[in-house]
Formats: structure tokens, sequence, C-alpha cells
């Protein structure tokens, strides 16, 4: 079990920041379509808010739920009460500051020590809700920024409205969805005792692999969004049904009830859109490399029917330089993610004796429980 550091603690209050600064941004960005009478967008912007909004206090909710089976029964009905009201993320940033604050500036945590130990059951919490808390964000990402940033992408090429802040916004979007995983990630392997530590260069790699192959493939929806908005919606639902599939063939065991499963089966169809996940822990060769060769071969596609649907488009500046940063980063982020996965990705996600561990006594018993939402969260 990793520390959790004052630098943890600092980010997590920035996280807060930036999480209502976005909630203002949003409504800021919809009022002024409104505002303008594009009302579609503005309402398609809002609906994306209120969808992941909607899901991930679903989601929260019920790990609620799951966290305090047996404990208090009057809990989970004031948690009700405030998820019901979309406010259920603040309650569990709450948490991460309680016991961060005591993780960070009160306790003095020893790598060797039992985790149930005070001083590091205290650490153990504090990792543990910080990283229900970048899971979320995850999901809000793939259900809510991803999608208003294509948006934004498909308005800025078909109505060619150059304005800095717009190509600013979307630029800021992108790291922010990069940041989002490169958390998830540094949050996952503090709360896994098999991980090892995320150290600074195989972050840059990480990030900057997710960066450039995200970036590719939605330059490419994109493109084929302004070619055309019907064939765009076919390629999306195509590609989540098969994410969706494979998921089912996963047998993925994330949550407790069978309704929460198949929710969370759609959200990851929804992700694979987008990026690839390991969603078992298993070795990911053959899967990775099937998904960005299909990606690859898309985004060729793509660029090949503008040549021969509309070759006048080819000519435009616009076009070209989209082409090249698609073509740009796609290539430099495969290059990236081979050297993630050669250098700096763990080959094994659990030790024998951690697993032999889990199996011996009551306190073996709790801790395999505890730490088994996390054990099933996606694995990269």
């Amino acid at each position: 079990m990793m520390k959790f550091t004052k630098q943890n603690f600092i980010f997590l209050v920035g996280g807060i920041i930036i999480y209502v600064v976005d909630i203002g941004v949003d409504f800021w960005v919809a009022s002024k379509y409104f505002c303008q009478g594009q009302y579609c967008w503005g309402i398609l912007l809002l609906c994306f808010r209120g969808l992941s909004s909607l899901i991930t206090q679903v989601f929260s909710y019920e790990w609620f739920k799951n966290d305090w089976e047996g404990t208090d029964t009057g809990k989970p009905k004031w948690i009700f009460l405030v998820h019901l009201f979309q406010c259920g993320i603040f309650i569990r940033y709450w948490f991460a500051l309680k016991y961060g604050c005591q993780a960070a500036f009160k306790q003095k945590s020893s790598r060797d020590a039992s985790e149930t130990d005070p001083p590091n059951f205290i650490q153990k919490q504090a990792v543990d809700v910080v990283t229900d808390i970048n899971m979320l964000r995850v999901f809000k990402t793939f259900l809510e920024t991803t999608p208003q940033l294509f948006v934004q992408i498909y308005i800025l090429m078909e109505h060619e409205k150059n304005n800095f802040c717009q190509y600013a916004a979307i630029i800021l979007s992108f790291c922010g969805i990069s940041f989002s995983m490169v958390d998830y990630q540094i949050s996952l392997r503090k709360s896994l005792p098999d991980k090892d530590e995320f150290r600074v260069l195989p972050k840059l790699v990480y990030l900057l692999y997710k960066l450039l192959t995200i970036t590719s493939w939605i330059l490419s929806i994109s493109l084929i969004t302004v070619l055309s908005v019907r064939s765009s919606v076919i390629l999306l639902i195509f590609l989540w049904i098969c994410g969706f599939t494979w998921t089912l063939k996963q047998h993925t065991t994330f949550c407790k009830s069978r309704k929460m499963e198949y929710l969370y089966r759609t959200v990851v169809g929804i992700i694979l859109i987008f990026t690839f996940f390991n969603i078992k822990g298993k070795k990911t060769k053959v899967c990775i490399s099937i998904y960005y060769a299909t990606h690859t071969v898309v985004t060729l596609g793509i660029l090949f029917a503008y040549m021969f649907w509309k070759p006048s488009i080819i000519k435009e500046i616009h076009f070209t330089i989209v082409s090249i940063l698609t073509i740009l980063s796609l290539v430099l982020g495969i290059i990236f993610l081979v050297v993630y996965y050669r250098h700096f990705h763990p080959t094994a996600y659990c030790r024998p004796q951690a697993c032999s561990d889990e199996v011996d006594g009551e306190a073996g018993q709790k801790d395999r429980v505890k730490i088994g939402r996390f054990q099933n969260f996606i694995m990269q």
C-alpha cells in the first residue's frame, strides 16, 4: 500500500476546484448557444452533462451502499437524498478531504506495516476514496467531456469559425481527458498492493500514449461526421455494440447486482469507443493489437473516403491540417503505446503471496472484500 502524500492532497483540492469550474463552464457555454439561437447545440451539451451526472450518481450511491452494508441503516437514506439532487460527488470529496488530511498531515505510515494498523488504515481509506472519485471521473470523461469535445470540433469544422478561445478549449479538453486517465492509473496503483509505483517517466509516456491516440481517433470521427452525420452515428453505434459484446464475453464482476453490472458494461462499451481498456486484468497483447489496428484502418478509410466523396475539400487548409494531425498523432501514439507496454506496464497484477493471504482467517477475508472493487476496476 503506497502513501497518500501532501502532494496528493494538493492535487485533490485542485480537482475539487476544477470540478466546480467545469460545471460553471458547461452552463456558460450552453447559455451562449441559447443566446445565439443555437438551441440544438445548447440542449445537446446539457444532455451530455445530465446523462453523465445521472450515471455517476447511480454508481456512487451503489458504492456507498456496498461499503456501508451491515452498518448503520440511517446512512443510506440521507446519502440517497444527496445523490438524488446530483450532489453525491461532493460527499465523496468531503470524505476524501477528511481522510486525505489525516493521512497526509496527521499520520506517519510505514510501508511494511499491516493495513489493519491504525495509521495504515487511514492511508488505505484515503487512497480508496480517491480511487473511487477518479473512477467516477473516468466515467464522466467519456460520458460527457469526450462527446462535448466531439461536438465542439464538429461545429468548428462545419461552420469554419476561427475562434482562438474555442481552439484553446479543445486543446485543454484533450489534455483533461488524458490527465484523468493518468490520475486513475495512479490511484489504481496506489490502491492495489501488487502494483508498483507510477514514476515520472512512465506517467509521461502513458500520458502521451493516451493523449495522442485519443486525439487521432476523435479527429477521425469528427471528419466522418462532417462528411456524413448518418455514417458517423452508424459507426459509433457499431463500435459500441462491439465493445459491449466484448465486455459481455469477459464476464465482468465489477458490481454486486446484475442490473448494475449491465449498466457498467454499457458504460465500458462507450469508453471502448474512444480508448482501449483491459477490463479483466488479463494479457492484452492480441486484444490491444486488434483494437488499434482497427482504429488505424478506419482512420485511413475515412481519409480515403474524402478523396472520392468530396475531393474539393482536400485542397482546403483546415482539412490538410486536421489530416496531418490525425495521422501524426496516431503514429506517435502507437509508438508511445509500444514503449509503455514494453518497458513500463506491470506484467503481473497479483502476487502469489498476496492472493494466498486473502483467504487466511477473518482479517484476510476482510481485506479481500475491501479491495475487491478496485481489483475489478478497469485495468489498463
